[in-house]
């Protein structure tokens, strides 16, 4: 493999491979980390001896717990406009890993969040161990759920895209199978064999039937989703694209579910969340590609503002778990305030090949 502290890249017979190995910091995201991905991908995308990618990570506490927001918080503070270049970066590859032309295959095992779910949901197979968590719980740092997370959680089943994104719901792996952030279910102890199988096959014939057919030889049933049972409750009590009717349901309803939702909403920044609400529901149907453009409209502009940085701040850096949000309530949230975060940024917007 070639030598790197953060990411090891290397070619086992049909395989091109990619191996985080930044356990001790959750294997998170850097630019330079996501760079030499979209770089492998292209040449391998070329490469006619490379049938299939797979991406697996050091350690088993998490295959990718995120972007490196601390370094991107830092940058910011110093020159918001500059700081845009992690994101350019991120969003390239993940565009990159949507278009990928040859099986690409994620071994996921641990926590996998933001940044880590950008790498893996916009990629075709998603294999999960059964010690999963996923999140996308960016509302809770001041930020806005991204990495093409517009597309994908207007994937999800009924009105779960918006709870997940909303509430940052933590979700195991039925869970995450269910929502659509994984396809197949593999036992932690036979993901090794199942990264031999995939090496050792013979490539003869259609790639993709080919992957498919080992990685459902491997596969089982991950069990029930309380995802899916809370269903219901879900689309009925996020039914609206208004933040305010939502909690005002959630608060009438008075159920475990809708206390549990209540809880993590308060935490949450009131202007992510009406951020968020409008980014979901005013675009079902968006491509992988538009989202990308349009999240990094909105960082972008969330980086000229107080949010992001208190977020880091009381999550990530003194770790009070009190951040001072400002706006400070919902109702100070604006309409006006909500639609300067989708104004186009001019010569500033995302260009993507």
């Amino acid at each position: 493999m070639t030598n790197s502290s953060e990411i090891q890249f290397s070619v086992d017979g049909p395989i091109g491979r990619m191996h985080l190995t930044k356990e001790k910091s959750l294997n998170s995201l850097t630019r330079a980390m996501c760079l030499g991905m979209h770089e492998h991908l292209k040449e391998w995308a070329a490469d006619d001896d490379i049938h299939a990618v797979v991406v697996t990570a050091e350690g088993r506490r998490a295959f990718c717990a995120g972007g490196d927001v601390i370094q991107v918080s830092t940058a910011g503070q110093q020159d918001p406009v500059a700081a845009r270049d992690f994101f350019h970066v991120e969003y390239a590859m993940d565009l990159a890993i949507a278009d990928f032309p040859k099986p690409y295959i994620c071994l996921i095992d641990g926590i996998v969040m933001g940044g880590g779910i950008g790498i893996s949901v916009n990629g075709r197979y998603r294999v999960m161990s059964e010690h999963v968590m996923a999140a996308m719980p960016e509302t809770g740092i001041g930020l806005l759920p991204d990495v093409g997370a517009t597309s994908f959680l207007n994937k999800c089943p009924g009105r779960t895209g918006l709870y997940l994104g909303l509430t940052g719901a933590r979700l195991d792996t039925a869970d995450a199978i269910y929502a659509g952030f994984g396809t197949h279910f593999v036992p932690r102890d036979r993901l090794h064999t199942l990264l031999d199988t995939l090496i050792s096959a013979e490539y003869l014939g259609d790639d993709f039937e080919i992957v498919e057919g080992i990685i459902d030889l491997f596969s089982g049933d991950p069990g029930p989703s309380k995802l899916q049972a809370r269903r219901a409750d879900i689309d009925r009590l996020f039914a609206s694209n208004d933040v305010e009717t939502i909690i005002a349901a959630l608060k009438a309803d008075g159920s475990e579910f809708a206390d549990e939702a209540l809880a993590a909403l308060d935490h949450m920044s009131p202007t992510s969340l009406k951020v968020t609400a409008k980014q979901i529901t005013d675009n079902p149907g968006i491509s992988v590609k538009d989202a990308l453009i349009l999240e990094h409209r909105l960082v972008s502009q969330v980086l000229l503002r107080h949010e992001f940085y208190e977020g880091i701040r009381a999550a990530l850096i003194d770790k009070d778990r009190s951040p001072k949000w400002r706006p400070a309530t919902l109702a100070e949230v604006t309409p006006d305030y909500v639609d300067a975060h989708f104004e186009s940024l001019g010569d500033g917007e995302l260009v993507l090949d």
